[in-house]
């Protein structure tokens, strides 16, 4: 399985969330984030994979491209309050998306999964984008281990938030998902406590989160 086919597998577990009957009676409600709707946290996971067809389609720019890693060092949303601007415009984005519902957000979706389907497969692995990062850019293949990373947090989120058994990813996707989280990790703990956490329950400390 290459990072692609773990990208298209992720997404349609995602997408089979979005569509729980669960989700739609919880819609309109508080999800377990802070200050996020079910909706818009819906509406969220869903653009992990929207804007996605226009990304790789687009004239590649003269920004540089750097490594994943390095693009989190920069963009610096881990460090930020759930109140500041960043966060903010997330939310509104999500809620924004899910605005038209359940059916409709998960069209779209699926439309858009239907679409990379066959664009991915082909595609060289050079820089793309978001519209909000800042001048830089990240290489395809490394942009969609973020976005493993963003369907199974998100995915999680949104089965605690309505009452339902997370669902359950390939292991080679969780693989992905927690070597990028631990590597996060790193930038925000001493690597000692990172190892006590995954080796010595005695020593371990009470936080090794990523964000």
């Amino acid at each position: 399985m290459t990072i692609r086919d773990d990208f298209l597998a992720s997404a349609r577990i995602a997408l089979d969330l979005l569509r729980h009957e669960q989700v739609a009676k919880h819609w309109d409600e508080p999800s377990a984030l802070p200050e996020f709707g079910v909706s818009g946290l819906a509406g969220h996971l869903a653009y992990q994979a929207l804007p996605l067809p226009g990304m790789i389609e687009a004239p590649q720019g003269d920004e540089p491209v750097v490594t994943l890693m390095e693009h989190y060092a920069r963009a610096k949303w881990t460090d930020l309050d759930v109140d500041s601007e960043f966060h903010t415009r997330i939310r509104a984005g999500g809620e924004k998306l899910a605005a038209e519902g359940q059916a409709d957000l998960c069209a779209r979706f699926e439309a858009a999964l239907d679409t990379l389907q066959e664009l991915l497969p082909g595609k060289e692995n050079r820089g793309v984008r978001m519209p909000h990062w800042g001048p830089w850019a990240v290489p395809l293949d490394e942009y969609l281990v973020s976005r493993l990373m963003e369907f199974v947090v998100h995915s999680d989120d949104l089965a605690v938030s309505v009452g339902i058994d997370t669902p359950e990813f390939p292991r080679g996707v969780n693989e992905t998902v927690i070597d990028l989280l631990t590597r996060m990790a790193l930038n925000k703990h001493s690597a000692i406590d990172v190892v006590r956490a995954l080796s010595r329950k005695e020593r371990a400390p009470r936080d090794i989160t990523a964000f």
